[in-house]
């Protein structure tokens, strides 16, 4: 599996929300599971199959949490402040032909924010980003064909 790039803030985040979904949403579910057997016909019991569809998207939520954290690769903002773009930085883009900036972090989805899109760094783009600085301008191969990028600015 590849290296998840996550901030020190993100890494607590999801620490705290497996420990969360492993305890206190397992406990919970079990007992909406145990109190929807409790009315009989399970064929035709719309509380237990919720219940176990509930279950089933909490476990998943647990591997995929799970999985994260194992390859895991902590960020440290500071370390990455050279200006070149990094797994952690956040880049303002021009795309060829368009005026209009955009901003991207690069980075894991768990580092969202309402402010900036995510661009993982192991994407077409994000591969294209590593290492380059402001001013530059990237290429890359998208899926509908070749696009080219201004780095406006590293932050």
């Amino acid at each position: 599996m590849s290296e998840t790039h996550l901030s020190p803030e993100a890494h607590a985040r999801l620490v705290a929300e497996l420990e969360d979904l492993s305890t206190r949403g397992r406990i919970e579910i079990a007992k909406q599971i145990e109190a929807a057997r409790a009315l009989g016909d399970l064929s035709e019991n719309g509380d237990y199959h919720a219940a176990k569809d509930a279950q089933g998207k909490m476990e998943a939520r647990i591997r995929l949490i799970q999985a994260m954290l194992g390859s895991a690769v902590i960020v440290d903002k500071a370390a990455a402040s050279d200006g070149t773009v990094q797994a952690g930085t956040i880049v303002s883009l021009r795309y060829e032909g368009d005026d209009e900036l955009e901003r991207y972090l690069l980075g894991s989805i768990e580092e969202r924010r309402p402010d900036v899109s995510v661009i993982s760094p192991g994407s077409p783009l994000g591969q294209a980003l590593l290492g380059h600085r402001a001013g530059e301008v990237v290429e890359y191969e998208a899926p509908n064909g070749r696009l080219r990028v201004e780095i406006a600015a590293v932050d």
